[in-house]
């Protein structure tokens, strides 16, 4: 035994990142177990219940996950350890919700023992409307959501097989003969087909009912859903980011579909039509009058067939309290990372459903759908000034005093010079600091306030080459369609989170027509705070196989 993996009783996975099988061993344990720490050598991963359940979920059992613990352990993996995996994965579906052509929904049991525990708990027992027999009681239709939550709190998760209700049927089908640019929206597209990942990612949320995709920035997550649209050929309500990521969704499905521009809807800040399909976005959904969201009737605004969550790691808290009432509707979640910086990712495994496909970035990389990134971490050194006034600055203060420092400056403008005539995005999160970096390197600025016109102009003329740099600012995070994106240097961030810097990643992975590698720069100050955020931001990536070279900025002229 001389695997790369180290199985500890306390459920970590010590991973060694040398060793030759390491790659191997990622990919097998990638289904179950949640990356914690990614220094340079040692890896460390847990396996918790909800990564098992998922497993569980996305068709994997206890065998396999066993079996991937033993063969790439280099000690013995602990007896205790492979019973509660066995264990926790077997609570999975002992319980699950069905429609009785009687009853109506019904919680059945294959073990009675554990429906009388559930049925105890103070939580369950008021979402319970009588008993049919020993190993089935009634539910309230209402509370199939919110039934969920509570029994995988409980630590018993239902499976969910009590079927969806059809919707209103509506014509949708993917248009792969390639169509014309239509007038200033959608553009043309070559003849094209779903790609085998795309399509394998569609049938298995199709077989499962609901649930959530996870794809890489770049690989074509809009395709599974109109794919997904299509094969459920009903009215679909497609919940986005910002009126932006509406318009891309727009054109897309112009581009890709049989839709035309008057069956999609946009209900956003700006308009609100209601059509055979609408894109609305989160912000709207989630807007209040006196106290009331002001906008829920649009999730009962027609007999919905599919509901379509993009971006499903950043769903707002109460989009999760509406997703609760919608539970008899299919539920197609897709997002590039199920990480969830306030912890929720239970809550989307109970809403809108379990984990039903994912492919390891670097799966796709290999098979040529996204480009092959260079991630590289650039350490600055204050000045003994700077150092000073960051020692005595207030804790809250320091984050983005470090993230700001002038340093950075220097370090930015000889990226951009190294990459000149490539397109390049830089990228913060404080807009004085990025006022500043657009005027010193003479190029346009997005943030916030840039009108969703002048926003899609300028990603336009980027698209389109006649503008090869932008500064923008965390806008660009979600849902931005910049294919031609090559570099991205970023200066600051939301502190560590994860899912953003998978995000940022993302903004430079779809492939290049001459097939070159992407770069992706951070900008650190050393010996702050600003360096302990990018170590936790990079966790995710070194989860999908991505190293980090770490420079010095004054090497930065002997960088290969």
């Amino acid at each position: 035994m001389n695997g790369p993996l180290i199985v500890q009783s306390d459920k970590t996975l010590l991973l060694e990142v040398d060793h030759p099988d390491a790659e191997t061993a990622r990919r097998d344990i990638a289904p179950f177990a949640e990356l914690e720490r990614a220094p340079e050598h040692i890896h460390t991963y847990r396996v918790t219940p909800l990564g098992l359940w998922n497993a569980r979920a996305a068709g994997h059992d206890a065998e396999q996950v066993v079996h991937a613990l033993i063969t790439h352990s280099r000690y013995p993996v602990p007896q205790s350890l492979l019973v509660d995996v066995a264990d926790i994965m077997d609570r999975y579906g002992r319980l699950s919700l069905d429609k009785d052509p009687e009853h109506g929904l019904v919680l059945r049991t294959t073990d009675r023992a554990v429906l009388t525990e559930v049925l105890r708990h103070k939580k369950i027992k008021p979402l319970i409307s009588g008993r049919v027999d020993d190993d089935t009681v009634t539910v309230h239709a209402s509370e199939r959501g919110h039934l969920k939550q509570e029994l995988l709190r409980a630590g018993w998760p239902a499976e969910d097989l009590a079927g969806y209700v059809d919707g209103e049927a509506h014509p949708i089908a993917l248009e792969t003969g390639g169509s014309p640019a239509v007038d200033g929206h959608a553009r043309g597209t070559s003849p094209w087909s779903l790609r085998p990942y795309q399509q394998q990612a569609v049938d298995s949320f199709w077989h499962g009912g609901s649930g959530v995709v996870v794809l890489p920035c770049g690989a074509g997550k809009t395709l599974v859903g109109a794919a997904a649209m299509a094969r459920s050929s009903t009215t679909t309500l497609i919940l986005v980011t910002n009126t932006v990521s509406a318009r891309q969704w727009r054109d897309e499905l112009l581009a890709r579909t049989t839709l035309t521009e008057d069956e999609i809807g946009e209900y956003s800040g700006a308009r609100k039509e209601i059509r055979p399909v609408t894109i609305a976005t989160y912000q709207v959904l989630t807007t209040k009058r006196k106290g009331v969201f002001a906008h829920l009737d649009l999730l009962d605004a027609r007999d919905w067939g599919l509901v379509l969550y993009d971006e499903v790691h950043l769903l707002p808290a109460p989009i999760f309290r509406m997703t609760a009432d919608l539970q008899a509707r299919r539920r197609l979640g897709l997002t590039a990372t199920l990480v969830r910086e306030d912890g929720r990712e239970s809550d989307v495994f109970s809403l809108i459903g379990p984990k039903r496909y994912d492919a390891p970035w670097k799966d796709i990389e290999a098979q040529g759908w996204i480009a092959p990134a260079d991630c590289v971490e650039v350490r600055v050194t204050l000045p003994e000034p700077l150092r000073m006034a960051y020692a005595v600055a207030e804790p809250e203060e320091r984050y983005r005093f470090a993230a700001c420092a002038p340093a950075k400056d220097d370090v930015v403008k000889a990226l951009v010079e190294r990459h000149r005539g490539e397109p390049t995005l830089v990228i913060g999160q404080y807009l004085d600091q990025l006022e500043s970096l657009a005027q010193q390197l003479d190029a346009p600025l997005i943030t916030g306030e840039t009108t969703v016109r002048q926003r899609q102009e300028l990603y336009r003329q980027f698209r389109e080459g006649e503008v090869d740099l932008l500064v923008v600012s965390k806008v660009a995070n979600f849902s931005i369609d910049l294919p031609e994106a090559s570099v991205a240097i970023q200066v600051s961030g939301t502190f560590g989170s994860r899912q953003e810097e998978a995000q940022r990643l993302g903004r430079v992975l779809r492939p290049k027509g001459d097939g070159r590698t992407a770069h992706f720069y951070t900008a650190v100050a050393r010996d702050t705070v600003d360096a302990e955020f990018a170590a936790h931001r990079q966790r995710f990536l070194a989860e999908q196989g991505y190293a980090y070279r770490i420079v010095d900025a004054e090497d930065l002229v002997t960088l290969d």
